[in-house]
């Protein structure tokens, strides 16, 4: 499972960049993902032509080691703040080519 979060830090009024902010944020959080069970791996990366737009990407095992990440305290406490702030969008994708492929998810009905 990959998921992908975009983050806008703009320039500040002083006219300085986001990057430390942005660094020591994004790195705090990719560090927290990466101790829980479940975790493959991530990067923080920023777009080249846009340099106030920023994405936190990471894989999962799958989407039960993610979702349950979410819901631990420590994560809470100091990850999920700021993903809150991502911009608003899908942010789960399931891989269907590559790496950990899976066949993609048929969405149908739940049986009673």
């Amino acid at each position: 499972m990959l998921v992908i979060s975009r983050f806008r830090y703009p320039e500040a009024a002083d006219g300085s960049g986001p990057l430390d902010t942005a660094e020591v944020e994004l790195g705090a959080c990719l560090e927290q993902l990466s101790h829980q069970r479940g975790y493959v791996d991530g990067v923080v990366g920023r777009a080249l032509d846009d340099p106030t737009c920023w994405v936190l990407q990471t894989r999962w095992r799958d989407v039960g080691s993610y979702r349950r990440t979410l819901s631990s305290y420590e994560i809470r406490m100091h990850v999920v703040p700021l993903l809150a702030r991502a911009i608003d969008e899908p942010s789960a994708y399931e891989v269907v080519i590559g790496d950990g492929a899976t066949p993609p998810n048929v969405a149908r009905p739940r049986q009673t």
